[in-house]
Order: C-alpha cells, then sequence, then structure tokens
C-alpha cells in the first residue's frame, strides 16, 4: 500500500501537510535517491530522506496511534531542547522507538495542566488547526477587580495586537480577594492569548492551569510532571473531532498495553475523568 509522502511526513511529526509540500517543491525530498516531486507516493521498503537525512517511516496500516495526557508544571517549556538548559516537557514523557512524541499544542512556561503528545503528527496538526475550532478550558486565577462589565467585554470580544478574541465560556468558580478563580472556554491557541485577554481589563492572572482539550479533561488524581496513556475510545472521539481518519492499529496492545498499565496505574484511579477540581 502506497501513501503520498507528504502525508508520511505529516505523520512523523515533521510538520503539516501543507508545510510538507513546501519541502517538496523545495527539493529537500528524495525517495531512493531520486528528488521527489508533488504527487510522488512511497510505500514500505523505500528510502525517505529529507535534507539527505534517513526518515523512519511506517505504514498507515503498521503505525500504532498514540496520545498521552501530560500534567506541565510550572517551570518548564514546550521545546525539545532548551539554549538557556531549562526543563522540558519532553523530560518526563515516556522513550519511544522509531516514533516520537508530537506536542498537541502548547502552554507558556509560567503556566500549567493538560498536555497532548501523539505519536501521529497528521493528527496533532489537524487538532491544533483554527478550522478544528476545538475548545480549551482553563482554571485561572486573577488578581483585581472583575466587574460585569469586564465580564461581558470578555465574552464579547476584546481587541489583542494580533486580532479580536472572547472567551465562549466564563464560570465564576469563587474565591475571595487575590485567590479568585475562574474557569474560561476558548476555541484558538494564540500565544499567551488567556493571560493577555485579562489584562485588558486592568487584571493580572496570577496562575493559569488548563483543565481540558477538546473531550479530555485533566484527571483531578493527576499530579504535576506526571502522564499517562488514553485508551481507544478517546483517541477515537479526538480523531472525529478534528476530522482525522480512525485506525485499527489505536492505542496500545498486548504486552506493551499491560506495560504501561502496570506504569500508570499508581498514577491515576479508575474515575478520574470528568471530575471538577476544587481550586
Amino acid at each position: 500500500m502506497s501513501e503520498k509522502i507528504q502525508k508520511v511526513l505529516a505523520r512523523v511529526g515533521l510538520g503539516s501537510r501543507r508545510a510538507m509540500e513546501e519541502w517538496i517543491e523545495e527539493g529537500r525530498i528524495s525517495v531512493n535517491g531520486s528528488i521527489a516531486t508533488l504527487g510522488d507516493r512511497i510505500e514500505e521498503g523505500d528510502e525517505l530522506r529529507v535534507d539527505g537525512r534517513i526518515v523512519e517511516f511506517s505504514t498507515e496500516e503498521e503505525s500504532i496511534r498514540r496520545v498521552i495526557l501530560y500534567y506541565k508544571p510550572e517551570g518548564e517549556v514546550c521545546t525539545r531542547t532548551d539554549p538557556a538548559g531549562r526543563p522540558t516537557v519532553f523530560d518526563s514523557l515516556p522513550k519511544l522507538k522509531d516514533q516520537r512524541w508530537v506536542a498537541i499544542g502548547r502552554l507558556d512556561i509560567n503556566s500549567q495542566g493538560l498536555l497532548l503528545f501523539t505519536t501521529d503528527g497528521d493528527l496533532a496538526n489537524r487538532m491544533m488547526h483554527p478550522s478544528s475550532n476545538i475548545e480549551r478550558e482553563y482554571a485561572v486565577r486573577v488578581r483585581g477587580e472583575v466587574t460585569e462589565d469586564s465580564l461581558k467585554a470578555l465574552r464579547e470580544g476584546v481587541m489583542l495586537e494580533d486580532g479580536k478574541a472572547s472567551f465562549d465560556e466564563i464560570k465564576d468558580i469563587g474565591g475571595e480577594g487575590s485567590n479568585h478563580w475562574y474557569h474560561v472556554v476558548i476555541r484558538e491557541g494564540r500565544k499567551r492569548e488567556v493571560r493577555r485577554m485579562w489584562e485588558t481589563q486592568n487584571v493580572q492572572v496570577s496562575r493559569l492551569i488548563r483543565v481540558r482539550y477538546g473531550v479530555v479533561e485533566l484527571p483531578r488524581s493527576l499530579k504535576a510532571s506526571q502522564w499517562f496513556e488514553l485508551d481507544k475510545v478517546l483517541i477515537d472521539q479526538l480523531a472525529e473531532s478534528c476530522g482525522a481518519e480512525l485506525r485499527k492499529r489505536t492505542g496500545l496492545y498486548g504486552r506493551a498495553k499491560v506495560r504501561s498499565e502496570r506504569a500508570t496505574e499508581k498514577v491515576v484511579r479508575r474515575g478520574g475523568y470528568l471530575r471538577r477540581r476544587r481550586y
């Protein structure tokens, strides 16, 4: 079974299909020693190179789509390596053979909470694309006076440097003084967007925790720097939410599944989903 080259490269996690098409047009991709062109297909056993370097890949039928949920603590950056030597979110993830984890979205260094990682770069790109319209929910602790006019403005939309932004939903969770919490829902992933929106109302965010991404919620039993693997039901729901194709080989099977369950059973108690935290 053959596949288009850009689809294979996107699944490996090198970028979106559109970006991979640009790489092909730039002559950066070769198959079996020949420069690839748009429309070319690749199959198992072919030698795939990017900028002269061999790229390991597997066919869609053989590659297992895996997704893990990681509780990012404050102080970690969402890059594979950091010139300043700061810890990264990839440091605590389980090791892979012939695959790599691709982050679905980001959180800034001062934010914490739910991060999703997958072995399927195409799924990651689809979920992050604005057209997917996937909800992100955050628990936000604010410092400053929040009026009804402020909440109305945030719901209707405020102007930022990169365009208008609004919260789909704002819930007052409670608290007093500088320890007042809100839950907000947004469908975009612009840089520091939630913080910048509150700042337009002269309010400072003192703590920001992502508690939900689409259908996946942060389990209350999960601690910072811990992770666990999603099951087939949740992975398929994520794929459906962004228009990605479903796969037969989703999640872990056999001995690999048993090892993963043993590694995470001490981390997440059964029933950890869909429970509202108290902050």
